[in-house]
């Protein structure tokens, strides 16, 4: 396994756990149950933990690829920037989560609005992430660049 594939590999951790806790907070809200909600909290905080190995991957990723045909300097340059402010987010919702299910465990009075505070967090994370993997998929699939031809149905 070289570092492109290892990046591929890890770099959708991230950003599948963080949708997927979203959608199980927002079950554990409307549910009201404690499980569900500490559960999605875990899920953002092994979420905040993956995207470490995501985002220092990346640079051995861009080592492999760079020289290939058709590798525009341009899109790698726009998924790390990308990239950068989604680790930056994943860490501060890992962070937040943390507290938050410590807090929730603890049935402390402010729990609930950690809570909400991280499922806004999540959300705009979320949101972030469909353009890093949007911007590291255009990178190799030209299928799917704003430039690619588009068959007539």
């Amino acid at each position: 396994m070289n570092a492109a594939h290892f990046h591929l590999f890890v770099n959708h951790l991230p950003i599948i756990g963080f949708w997927l806790g979203t959608l199980v907070l927002i079950a554990g809200l409307l549910f009201k149950k404690t499980d569900i909600k500490l559960t999605a909290l875990g899920l953002f905080i092994f979420s905040a933990i993956t995207s470490i190995f995501a985002f220092f991957s990346g640079e051995g990723a861009k080592e492999v690829v760079e020289n290939f045909a058709g590798i525009s300097e341009t899109l790698i340059h726009t998924h790390q920037e990308y990239a950068k402010l989604f680790f930056i987010l994943t860490l501060i919702l890992g962070a937040i989560s943390l507290v938050a299910f410590v807090a929730e465990l603890k049935k402390l009075k402010y729990a609930r609005y950690l809570i909400m505070l991280t499922l806004l967090l999540a959300i705009a994370t979320g949101v972030l992430a469909k353009y890093v993997a949007t911007s590291g998929g255009e990178i190799r699939h030209t299928e799917i660049r704003s430039d690619a031809k588009m068959i007539p149905l």
